[in-house]
């Protein structure tokens, strides 16, 4: 009986009028909707997922800088993950929150790699956005010596997807997690 009564509710709900709100997961024009735009601007830390040499996965944390068109990171010449990265390109990404309902941007495709002498202009950026420009400048010029190479890793998204339970799939939460959401009894 419940599973009947929360399959009737799920099949009342339906999708706001809005022109994102029919958008498939994976369309990259999901880039453009607020919340995208939100998370994109934040100062967040992403979750980078990418294949180690030993073919497992791996999933670490990275700041980043989104340009308008790529998710720009910046790493350290020399490491494993830049390691890996050159082997094996495809990556997923996500930048998420910890509100209720939680708000998700997860983003696919290949990253490409460029190696750079000295700081890499966006990581020096999201250092700033990070630490606050005191902090961030600081640390910058305490890196920036001569011999540091760093490596740009840039995501042009090939798949795009936005999860935030309200505006979009509210169909997908069920009515008793809505309910307490908005503090009825």
């Amino acid at each position: 009986m419940l599973f009947r009564s929360y399959w009737f509710t799920v099949k009342r709900m339906s999708l706001p009028d809005t022109p994102t709100a029919n958008l498939p997961q994976g369309d990259v024009r999901l880039l453009d909707t607020p919340i995208a735009q939100t998370l994109l601007t934040t100062s967040l830390v992403a979750r980078l997922a990418y294949t180690g040499k030993d073919a497992t996965p791996r999933l670490i944390p990275v700041n980043f800088l989104w340009n308008g068109q790529e998710l720009v990171i910046g790493a350290f010449a020399g490491t494993y993950k830049i390691r890996d990265l050159r082997a094996r390109p495809d990556v997923a990404i996500t930048i998420d929150t910890a509100d209720v309902p939680p708000k998700a941007l997860m983003l696919r495709g290949k990253v490409t790699l460029a190696e750079v002498e000295g700081v890499l202009p966006e990581y020096a950026i999201t250092q700033r956005k990070v630490m606050g420009d005191e902090m961030g400048n600081a640390y910058v010029a305490a890196i920036d010596k001569p011999g540091l190479r760093m490596v740009r890793i840039a995501l042009h998204p090939a798949w795009v997807g936005v999860l935030d339970f309200q505006d979009r799939f509210p169909e997908r939460t069920p009515e008793l997690v809505l309910t307490a959401q908005r503090g009825d009894s």
